[in-house]
């Protein structure tokens, strides 16, 4: 399967086409879907050291061993960029992270299901060529120069932009992992409510994640250094948009900011046009530099909207962005965290009413210090543990209220186990692989190799 029919659908002559493809991400309550994507760190199992793209072991081998769980092949040229299987898909990021950016399903049974299915076939492809996962948010041994890059054409080109924009941009690329988890809303007003929350709530979802204490082999001074290094990655695409707080906030007002962020690349013909740091809103009126004379279509848009990094990014649904990669059941408690919020009525208004008496003052010291402090962050008079403890008991409602039973027996409430663990301890994951390395490791860090893999 190649890359060379670009999805490009209805032209763009109105800028109101442009608010329209979000607010037609609306969908009645039981349409909603949850979607979870998760990254891992690939490692050579004798020497510790990142993988690259090419040779007997490298990515490329580690997606073409999939194909024996029924997975196809996707090209951008000679490239091997992604294998696809129905509505999931396996890419490398930039720095060779492995990438499942799962389906769209009704439950979290069903992501648990997903998830142990996608390990399952990934650790066989993986031990036939010598290959381990590692699930942190920050490389916690390589240094960047080590790590090789991934031929794909926006990566190159966003490897060029970077350097402009901030100094971490190549570190966000090459040496960090997420979890992620997008859902849906029905309506404007949902959609309002839910980004106030989500956005609001994103620094506590880092703490209770955070997972990336190590740069180069010693502790780095922070809980979550994959969230210092997005602080200063992109100051126009990156953090948290405090617009949506504001009276008025809408679709029309996503749509105006996602407008105001500079471009990155414009497709066509399965390759990549260097369009960085030039405008949408002079490509509508035929006036961009990279491609003079022509206008947008509507994919263009969502290209443009899938490189917009705020912490809650809104496309025809929702992605919450602000966790680090962790442990396998890490990755299932974020989508369980944030379904339990923001699919029951009850729960989100509720998140609402524990978030909303927080300043702007509060949202940003809140957002700017959570990174090296975590769960003992400072906001609103009480910790970021304090608030993290109340919003797990406010996602197992929503689950408990949910009443979708496996099998007509435990409902979704049992993949929250992990978070309560954080909360009554007060102790995230990156505390504790910072206990294990002083007193188990004795600060010998390829034990977290053998400890943390998943």
């Amino acid at each position: 399967m190649a890359l060379s029919n670009d999805f490009l659908g209805d032209p763009v002559t109105d800028r109101r086409q442009l608010t329209a493809y979000i607010a037609d991400g609306c969908k009645p309550k039981a349409e909603w879907r949850i979607g979870t994507e998760h990254e891992k760190f690939v490692f050579n199992t004798a020497t510790f050291a990142p993988t690259g793209y090419d040779g007997p072991a490298g990515i490329r081998a580690l997606m073409l061993g999939m194909k024996a769980f029924g997975w196809q092949e996707v090209f951008e040229g000679k490239n091997l960029v992604a294998m696809k299987r129905g509505q999931t898909t396996i890419s490398p990021e930039p720095g060779g992270q492995f990438e499942l950016a799962g389906a769209p399903l009704a439950n979290l049974h069903e992501t648990a299901a997903e998830i142990d299915q996608h390990f399952t076939e990934a650790r066989q492809a993986a031990a036939e060529l010598g290959l381990g996962f590692l699930g942190l948010g920050f490389h916690p041994t390589a240094k960047r120069e080590d790590i090789p890059w991934i031929p794909k054409g926006h990566y190159a080109i966003m490897r060029k932009y970077m350097p402009s924009v901030g100094t971490l941009g190549h570190d966000m690329m090459q040496q960090t992992c997420t979890t992620q988890v997008n859902l849906d809303y029905a309506d404007e007003a949902d959609m309002v409510l839910k980004m106030r929350v989500a956005t609001a709530l994103q620094p506590i979802a880092t703490a209770l994640f955070a997972a990336s204490p190590f740069t180069e082999g010693q502790p780095n001074g922070y809980a979550s250094y994959r969230m210092h290094i997005w602080q200063d990655t992109d100051a126009a695409r990156c953090g948290m948009p405090e617009f949506v707080f504001e009276d008025g906030f809408g679709f029309e007002r996503y749509a105006d900011y996602a407008l105001s962020v500079p471009m990155y690349y414009v497709r066509r013909g399965g390759g990549f046009i260097d369009a960085s740091g030039q405008s949408f809103a002079d490509f509508m009126a035929g006036k961009l530099p990279a491609l003079p004379g022509e206008t947008p279509y509507i994919g263009d848009w969502l290209n443009h909207l899938g490189v917009l990094y705020p912490d809650v990014r809104l496309k025809s649904f929702m992605e919450m962005r602000g966790a680090d990669a962790g442990t396998v059941e890490s990755i299932l408690a974020l989508p369980s965290f944030w379904t339990g919020i923001m699919y029951d009525s009850i729960a989100l208004d509720a998140a609402w009413q524990l978030i909303k008496v927080w300043s702007a003052e509060d949202r940003a010291a809140l957002h700017r210090d959570v990174p090296k402090r975590g769960l003992k962050t400072p906001v609103a008079g009480k910790t970021a543990a304090w608030y993290a403890n109340e919003a797990v008991k406010l996602a197992q409602q929503g689950l408990r209220r949910r009443a979708v039973r496996l099998h007509g027996m435990a409902d979704e409430t049992r993949y929250l186990d992990r978070l309560f663990m954080i909360t009554e301890g007060e102790m995230s994951y990156a505390d504790d692989l910072l206990m294990r390395f002083e007193h188990f490791w004795k600060g010998d860090i390829s034990k977290v190799f053998e400890d943390c893999r998943l």
